[in-house]
């Protein structure tokens, strides 16, 4: 109906999302009608870049009769400001990347040899692309790459 599995509801449940429902003589979940707009709530919370954490934050407000209100409002703010940085890095890539495939492409048929080393002559050009992360990265493991150290044997 809501094109949301079991293993999705429970987990849900788990991460304080979703209140626990009462069961059935059989043990099956019964969910009252308001959990569908929950779920709504939280599938389209999650979809414009809400974490799990601050939803689960911000529910909790809710249903202890707060209004968290000025708390999504920032938190959108900040997720509007860090989609508009990812666009201009992803354009940034695009143009790079576009210059690299038409460079290739003429080096590739002015010169038949072959390995050509494309990748080589990239990184040579572009030594910050080296250290840089892919805009194409996900937030959340972008974070982690960002904030963790690269420890070689």
């Amino acid at each position: 109906m809501l094109g949301v599995s079991r293993d999705t509801l429970r987990y849900y449940e788990a991460q304080g999302l979703l209140p626990h429902p009462a069961r059935s003589a059989g043990g099956y979940r019964l969910y009252p009608a308001q959990a569908v707009m929950r779920i709504r709530l939280i599938r389209g919370a999650l979809a414009i870049g809400f974490t799990v954490q601050e939803l689960r934050r911000i529910l909790r407000k809710r249903d202890s009769g707060a209004a968290p209100c000025r708390e999504v409002c920032e938190l959108a703010a900040r997720k509007l400001a860090d989609l508009e940085r990812r666009i201009a890095e992803l354009n940034e890539l695009r143009a790079i990347l576009g210059n690299a495939v038409r460079s290739w492409k003429r080096q590739l048929n002015d010169h038949h040899k072959l390995p050509a080393r494309l990748l080589e002559d990239f990184v040579t050009a572009y030594p910050e692309g080296a250290a840089a992360l892919s805009p194409l990265l996900s937030p959340g493991l972008r974070r982690r790459l960002q904030t963790s150290e690269v420890k070689c044997k």
